[in-house]
């Protein structure tokens, strides 16, 4: 479990695919001194741009981890290159603060950046996620794009704002957001669980 609250920055190290799946090596010096290397051990979770990833390979700072072409089908991570940033969480232990929401890093699919405007310090950024998801949106529910949570401000259909402040851009991802960016998207546990309640009823 995690909680959308970015812990720190890391970068892609290497990439390497490997009988149709991906191996991924992600440089998270900056998390291990935060956090601890023993965090990072083999068979902790990670989330990295909001996708839950076994670590198999700790080293120096480092860890790979085995991406499934499952995995590869529904997030972006198909999409990084070397040296591009990702946004990074160790796994919940009992005791941590719980800051954001609860998450899973089981990604439902990946939403596309509308437009990203400034409103003060801050940005709002308007968002389209694949129609299926629609359903689990609501106005001030929670939402994880790229492993970061968030609060949906407004919904239109398939497509919902929200507002990122200088904090959020400043230590994730989203300095790099505009246009056209892909996300990936996790919806609110809660809503789906309840949607699949309200499913077997009928």
């Amino acid at each position: 479990m995690f909680t959308g609250i970015i812990q720190s920055l890391g970068r892609v190290a290497a990439m390497q695919a490997r009988g149709g799946d991906l191996r991924l090596t992600i440089d998270a010096s900056d998390l291990a001194a935060r956090i601890g290397t023993q965090r990072l051990a083999v068979g902790e979770s990670v989330a990295v741009n909001g996708v839950c990833l076994t670590v198999i390979d700790p080293e120096a700072g480092c860890f790979s981890a085995d991406v499934s072409r499952e995995t590869l089908s529904l997030t972006t991570l198909a999409d990084l290159a070397v040296d591009a940033p990702v946004n990074l969480e160790a796994a919940l232990r009992a005791g941590d603060p719980l800051g954001g929401h609860l998450m899973s890093g089981h990604v439902d699919g990946v939403a596309t950046v509308l437009s990203v405007s400034s409103d003060a310090r801050s940005w709002r950024v308007q968002v389209q996620v694949p129609e299926p998801l629609a359903r689990f949106l609501a106005p001030k529910g929670s939402i994880g794009l790229d492993g970061v949570s968030l609060t949906v401000n407004a919904v239109d259909g398939a497509s919902f704002g929200v507002n990122l402040i200088p904090h959020t851009v400043a230590v994730t991802t989203f300095g790099r957001l505009q246009a056209g960016s892909r996300l990936n998207v996790e919806v609110d546990q809660l809503a789906r669980y309840l949607e699949r309640l309200l499913a077997l009823r009928c």
